[in-house]
């Protein structure tokens, strides 16, 4: 078990020389839709942008609040990131030769391929991690063991990013990441419908299934980093 998780970290290490400087032509194409967006917002749609952003911020600070024990600080910065979050995702998840008709409703959706979906599955792997921390559960085991297709598919789509990332900085389009990003989320949801991970019966599996999560996070956060959306811990 621990060999398979290893081998992993190895694969990621070893592509990181190459996916730098994919990464850093990412970011600069990033970069530059950046400005785009500061042009628009100077240029004839006047303050329609700040208008775009405060109803993404406004919609998410609803899904937010229902948090148990929350802040009005921790509430307004949640809603601050996810209402971000939605709207650089909405707009980098289009191939950059595509038009694409902001909505804002459509862009908070915690069910589709947007970017809070992508920054909940993150927050539930945290709330999951905090969990095992809080009752000293082990996050390697010492077993070899057989693994679940949905365990070994989600290696295999972790596996995949650092060619995700040297494709998006080939054709310099951050929508590749944005579409790995909520593939990955994707696949680990589906995993953890199916199988448990603190419950989990044999200290093995569950050991490796804690460790896949948390490398899971890692990928998430690295994804939505480079194309300039913050994950927060809990939502």
């Amino acid at each position: 078990m621990v060999a398979v998780v290893a081998e992993v970290a190895e694969t990621l290490k070893a592509n990181k020389a190459a996916v730098v400087d994919k990464a850093r032509a990412l970011a600069e194409e990033v970069k530059a839709l950046k400005k785009e967006l500061e042009e628009l917002k100077k240029a004839a749609m006047g303050g329609e942008v700040d208008k775009m952003i405060a109803d993404a911020k406004e919609i998410s600070k609803d899904k937010v609040n229902t948090l148990p024990d929350i802040t009005e600080e921790e509430a307004n910065e949640i809603a601050r990131m996810v209402g971000l979050g939605a709207l650089k995702y909405f707009i980098l998840k289009v191939d950059p030769r595509k038009n694409m008709l902001f909505n804002p409703e459509e862009s908070i959706d915690f069910n589709g391929n947007t970017g809070p979906f992508i920054q909940y599955t993150y927050a539930r792997i945290q709330s999951v991690l905090r969990k095992a921390g809080s009752e000293a559960i082990r996050l390697l085991g010492d077993e070899a063991m057989r693994l679940e297709e949905k365990e070994l598919a989600l290696i295999q789509r972790l596996v995949d990013y650092p060619a995700a990332v040297r494709q998006a900085g080939d054709e310099f389009s951050p929508a590749v990441i944005a579409n790995y990003a909520y593939a990955l989320a994707c696949d680990f949801n589906s995993f953890y419908h199916d199988h448990s991970i603190l419950n989990e019966a044999d200290a093995e599996k569950r050991a490796l299934r804690l460790v896949l999560a948390q490398t899971v996070a890692k990928v998430i956060k690295s994804a939505m980093a480079l194309l300039g959306i913050e994950v927060p811990n809990r939502m």
